[in-house]
């Protein structure tokens, strides 16, 4: 009883499980210095002087900023060519956790034959008692079969799967333009997102047949075979196809100028497309493909980086509105026979796992390069990295911002601190990191999920199946979207044909 008393009393006393004081807050469009008072889970007051807490932590010389959204990264995935990813949902969330994230949204990947809702039920299971932090689902789509049209998509729209991705490329994953209109429409229909990737399948295959009959298989083709013309063409295709029926689409992983300029394009005619780009297309290039022996396969993916002037014209994306959000595309494949060369050690280009990792990474390198040296604002940093991701996916305002009732999910970063990039520092299942050797200034101390400590000291603070299932919402049909305008009656030519 006694024990009882004391704790009635201990509660009673402090207002809040948690106070955030000294620190300077920054969200997508304001920063301003004030204390965050947190309550079972929830931020429940933003202010001066709050009072008493359980647990203080004094932010003093630290930024405060709603913990990040990686909304493309590749979990315990299995690909086209039945290559499971290294990470699964603990070794890729703790990784995330890390970097500063406090939600991620892997994939579950339909393959020709299955059903969405087997897929479905299989990421789930995976998750389940894994993930350290909060997770939704995007679905792939590869076999947009009567069923999955009719039944099966509409069905899991509705239970918070709002988002998938279609591809373009790869032989066993790629839809045709029909198809993509079907999916289109569908998502239109529901108020769900398609995410393309988009390249030119028969453009690389060209290419790459000509290459190989000329012996040229070592890793550096992979970035020849893959054209910029391959992805501006494609993206250019898929814009149209929106348009036509008047759907939103994002187009992911966006590594060249002319792709990005139609997405610009289109954004200033007011359509519903939004971008997206990841690290390697900041900060490689194709000259990290030409290295010695195999070595250059550490850095193919696909569309793989470019040059130095791709490299300025996508930073001039994320200043200019082009890019809403800033992801990884995270897809650990190990630098041996079960990842990268499961064709084999002198396996041709065209045979090595397409991907590169960076889920820890991703945060820490945009605020260094971005921030740190006066390319993007720390607002745009905050809406880049987490605020627009969770606006466009159907999260907001529970993720991706610091207001009263929003979900207590924020990392405290430490502006001064300068780190190395060490493959031995991260927390990922890989046995590389592409970024080894390169210094950020820049880093999250204490990483925060639902009022939880995630992360102090470089520790782990949370069990492994503590993070949740986010079921996300479905845009409402004529709502004025977040990021962008709706499109007006005039280019609404498609609405008809649905």
């Amino acid at each position: 009883n006694w024990n009882e008393d004391r704790k009635r009393r201990i509660r009673k006393m402090n207002k809040y499980d948690l106070l955030i004081k000294n620190g300077m807050i920054h969200t997508a469009v304001e920063s301003f210095e004030a204390e965050i008072g947190v309550s079972e889970g929830k931020i429940t007051a933003i202010g001066q002087n709050l009072g008493h807490a359980e647990r203080v932590i004094d932010a003093e010389g630290m930024l405060v900023l709603p913990g990040g959204i990686d909304a493309h990264c590749h979990i315990e995935q299995e690909s086209s060519t039945r290559i499971m990813t290294a990470d699964d949902f603990y070794s890729g969330s703790v990784s995330a956790a890390f970097g500063g994230n406090t939600t991620f949204l892997p994939f579950a990947a339909q393959h020709r034959g299955q059903s969405l809702r087997e897929v479905v039920d299989t990421a789930r299971e995976r998750a389940r008692n894994k993930a350290v932090i909060d997770y939704g689902l995007h679905l792939i789509i590869s076999d947009p079969t009567q069923n999955v049209l009719e039944e099966e998509l509409p069905s899991l729209i509705k239970e918070g799967y709002t988002s998938f991705k279609v591809y373009m490329t790869y032989e066993m994953l790629k839809i045709n333009d029909g198809e993509m209109l079907d999916i289109l429409a569908i998502a239109r229909r529901h108020g769900a997102l398609t995410m393309v990737h988009a390249e030119n399948n028969e453009v690389i295959n060209w290419i790459s047949e000509r290459l190989i009959r000329r012996g040229y298989n070592a890793p550096k083709f992979h970035a020849v075979s893959h054209s910029p013309l391959a992805e501006s063409e494609a993206s250019r295709r898929a814009i149209d196809l929106a348009r036509l029926v008047d759907a939103r689409m994002l187009i992911v992983h966006v590594s060249d100028a002319e792709a990005a300029h139609s997405i610009l394009q289109a954004r200033n005619n007011e359509l519903t497309i939004y971008g997206e780009t990841c690290p390697q297309y900041l900060f490689l290039t194709a000259k990290d493909l030409d290295q010695e022996g195999m070595e250059g396969a550490k850095y193919c993916c696909s569309p793989p980086p470019r040059d130095k002037a791709s490299q300025e014209a996508i930073w001039k994306g994320l200043k200019n509105g082009t890019f809403q959000v800033f992801s990884s595309d995270h897809a650990p494949y190990r630098f041996d026979e079960s990842g990268k060369f499961h064709a084999g050690r002198d396996a041709s280009f065209n045979k090595i796992a397409n991907g590169v990792p960076g889920l820890e990474t991703r945060m820490p390198l945009l605020f260094s390069e971005g921030v740190g040296k006066g390319r993007i604002t720390i607002n745009e940093f905050v809406a880049l990295t987490s605020t627009n991701a969770a606006k466009i996916y159907g999260l907001y305002p529970r993720k991706g911002s610091l207001v009263i009732g929003s979900d207590a999910d924020i990392a405290i970063w430490d502006p001064k601190w300068v780190r190395t990039i060490k493959k031995e520092m991260l927390h990922d299942n890989m046995d590389y990191t592409p970024y080894e050797g390169m210094e950020v200034k820049g880093w999250p101390r204490i990483v925060i999920s639902r009022g939880r400590i995630a992360v102090e000291e470089e520790t782990l603070k949370v069990d492994r199946g503590s993070g949740e299932f986010l079921p996300r919402t479905p845009a409402e049909a004529g709502r004025e979207l977040p990021i962008s305008s709706p499109l007006s009656p005039s280019r609404n030519f498609g609405a008809k044909l649905l």
